[in-house]
């Protein structure tokens, strides 16, 4: 989210927009950042520890109302909510102030009542990252619910020479099922490098490290450059989601850099893959690994012009300017405040 939220201001700076963040002490973007704590909550009340307790909430409520108390000076023409703060939509609806609040995972409780308790309210618009998504909030979406696939930068993520490896990229941890995907390789008998930070080590220790060999080989926490590199440079991309994966944007990197891409076909991977891969039933270990042996053909240019033409940076911020200019009328035409 913090990737996205930077990826976001980059492209509305870049299509002529003034920018103002409200977040963290260590915040950095293309616009002005305004801080709303004296640090972040992660070095104050780690969620591992507080999460659902009386003394996060109360402090990420203090520091959402100290941007609130700002926004209300009325400097600003439209709000975009990128927090998983559900009493902000409220606020707004309240207090009549146009904002767009782009949903990022699937809905939890109060999140899933406010946004129930907006739906139909044009001003209070809300954004998903794939049509996968909509089931999930409304059995049939309301007009001021709408999809837009996540942007990412697509002259960054760029083709290179691939090479023979599979790789396999991100957070580890049993909802992105990494052990499925070395599990997986061992059965097809190929080669596949597994890139990211160690989310949960007692996962990582009892399920990952065990079908690690020489072939499949853990290269830990990449850069930025060197995780493009491992990217480019594979043979396919492997994505194993066991839950219903909002989006998966390494789907998305790996397409930008030509490279197709072999999932489990949970949430959006359908979506965001489209023909330039192969999906397989979810938790089917040996399906996986069949697709792995058989390996993927495509034209050149195929996979990346998939990402060029479905998630760029401009198709994303052209989406949410839509989303913008809707809230932004409604306000116009309905000045009064939800009472």
């Amino acid at each position: 989210m913090e990737a996205h939220c930077a990826t976001l201001c980059a492209g509305l700076v870049e299509r002529g927009h003034e920018v103002i963040l409200f977040a963290a002490p260590g915040s950095g973007c293309a616009g002005e950042v305004r801080t709303i704590c004296e640090a972040p909550y992660e070095d104050v009340l780690p969620w591992h520890d507080w999460h659902g307790t009386p003394e996060l909430n109360d402090w990420q409520r203090s520091a959402y109302a100290r941007a609130w108390d700002a926004i209300g000076d009325g400097e600003f023409d439209v709000v975009h909510n990128n927090t998983l703060f559900p009493a902000l939509i409220e606020w707004a609806r309240s207090d009549g102030v146009p904002m767009l609040t782009s949903q990022h995972v699937p809905p939890f409780g109060r999140m899933h009542d406010a946004v129930i308790a907006a739906a139909g309210d044009a001003r209070a618009q809300v954004s998903v990252t794939s049509a996968s998504q909509v089931p999930l909030w409304f059995d049939e979406a309301p007009a001021n619910l709408s999809v837009v696939h996540n942007g990412i930068d697509t002259a960054w993520w760029s083709p290179a020479e691939r090479g023979e490896r599979l790789v396999w990229s991100g957070r580890i941890t049993a909802n992105k099922g990494t052990d499925h995907a070395l599990e997986a390789a061992r059965r097809a008998d190929v080669a596949l490098d597994i890139v990211g930070t160690i989310e949960d080590a007692a996962y990582f220790a009892a399920e990952v490290e065990p079908l690690l060999d020489e072939r499949r080989r853990y290269l830990g926490h990449l850069s930025a450059e060197a995780l493009r590199e491992a990217i480019a440079g594979a043979a396919a991309c492997v994505v194993t989601p066991m839950w219903p994966e909002p989006f998966g944007l390494v789907a998305a990197e790996a397409l930008s850099c030509d490279v197709p891409v072999i999932a489990y076909a949970n949430g959006a991977m359908a979506e965001v893959v489209g023909p330039a891969g192969i999906l397989v039933p979810p938790g089917d270990i040996d399906a996986l690994a069949a697709a792995m042996r058989a390996g993927v053909t495509l034209d050149p240019g195929a996979a990346r012009q998939r990402a060029l033409d479905l998630f760029s940076i401009p198709t994303m911020i052209a989406g949410y300017e839509r989303l913008y200019d809707r809230a932004k009328r409604a306000t116009a035409l309905a000045p009064e405040p939800v009472a």
